[in-house]
This record gives C-alpha cells, sequence and structure tokens, in this order.
C-alpha cells in the first residue's frame, strides 16, 4: 500500500486545479500556474478542496508512479499558494553579490566577475550589510528549478574545508580541517 500516494492534496482558497485530458494538470494561485503531465494510468480528481491521485493496480510501477506524481502535484500545489526559498551565504574577503537590471554579478576571488542570468520564473535578490555576509535569496514557484538555481550559484565557488569560504546555504555546516603545522 502506497503511504504517499493515498494522502489527499488540501489545495486551500485560492488554489484551482484544471485537469484536461491525457492527464494533463494545470495548478493556478496567487503567486503563479505550474504543469505537468502525469503518467496516462493514473487518474486524478478533485474532491472537496483536496486533490486525489489514484492508481489502476498494485503492481510495483504503478505504485511508485503514485508516490512520485501526488509528490509533484504536492510541490506544485505549495509553489503556486507559498512559493519556495532558498538563501545562499557568501563568505570571504572580497567576495560580494550585487544584482544589476535583474543579473547577479558575483566578485568571488576570480580574475573576472561572473554573471548569472536567472531562468524566468526564478527572482533574485541580495541582502549586504556592512561587515556582514552577503546573503543571496532564490525564490519561485518551482522547487526543482529553485533547487537547480541555488545549486548552481553555490558550485560557483563552494566552501573549502580550510578557511570556509565560498558561497554555502545559510545553516549549511561545513566540516573544517587542519592546516598545515610547521616542522620542527
Amino acid at each position: 500500500m502506497s503511504r504517499i500516494g493515498n494522502l489527499p492534496i488540501e489545495l486551500g482558497d485560492n488554489v484551482t486545479v484544471d485537469l484536461q485530458p491525457h492527464n494533463h494538470v494545470t495548478v493556478k494561485g496567487p503567486k503563479g500556474e505550474l504543469e505537468l503531465q502525469l503518467d496516462p494510468e493514473l487518474g486524478v480528481k478533485v474532491e472537496d478542496e483536496t486533490l486525489v491521485v489514484t492508481r489502476p493496480s498494485d503492481q510495483k510501477r504503478h505504485k511508485s508512479m503514485h508516490g512520485l506524481y501526488r509528490s509533484l502535484l504536492d510541490g506544485m500545489v505549495t509553489g503556486v499558494r507559498d512559493g519556495y526559498k532558498k538563501q545562499l551565504e557568501i563568505i570571504g574577503v572580497g567576495y560580494r553579490a550585487e544584482l544589476k537590471n535583474g543579473v547577479l554579478e558575483l566578485a568571488l576571488g576570480y580574475s573576472h566577475p561572473i554573471y548569472f542570468l536567472p531562468p524566468e520564473g526564478i527572482d533574485l535578490s541580495v541582502q549586504s550589510e556592512r561587515g556582514k555576509n552577503t546573503i543571496v535569496t532564490v525564490e519561485g514557484t518551482d522547487k526543482q528549478m529553485v533547487g537547480q538555481v541555488a545549486a548552481k550559484i553555490r558550485g560557483l565557488r563552494p566552501p573549502e574545508p580550510y578557511k570556509g569560504k565560498g558561497i554555502r546555504h545559510v545553516g549549511e555546516y561545513v566540516r573544517r580541517k587542519a592546516g598545515k603545522t610547521a616542522a620542527r
């Protein structure tokens, strides 16, 4: 029995779901609109302000698809209702970020600045205070896209283990190593 797939998805007041032929689902809310093409063997119904995903049999493939698509739909509903947000912290002397005309300009210790253009549907913001670390916030309705953009930005200069300089998620623990010791 699929435990995740059987859970109904609460839609809330301002979220509408449009079920089209061939299992094409469109979810609309205050933050935007997302679409998903479900497996044709699964069923989707809207019942009493909840969204329910059903499967035709108890085959292993149907069980796994049941849980997968239920989780994807739940993520879509949460995204259009509340949105997703990831925060990145830039740590290092001379490391900084600036947002100019929708393009993120990063100075990360390389010989040149790095320009990052976010994809459509992703909003970036930068908070920088004197003497504090710079925080880059990635926001959007698509959970996968927000995580992917945050991972790409972090990959430009991942935190190094000796001084901890680089880009990391807020609250991420970076294991530190001891440096060289002097020879006697």
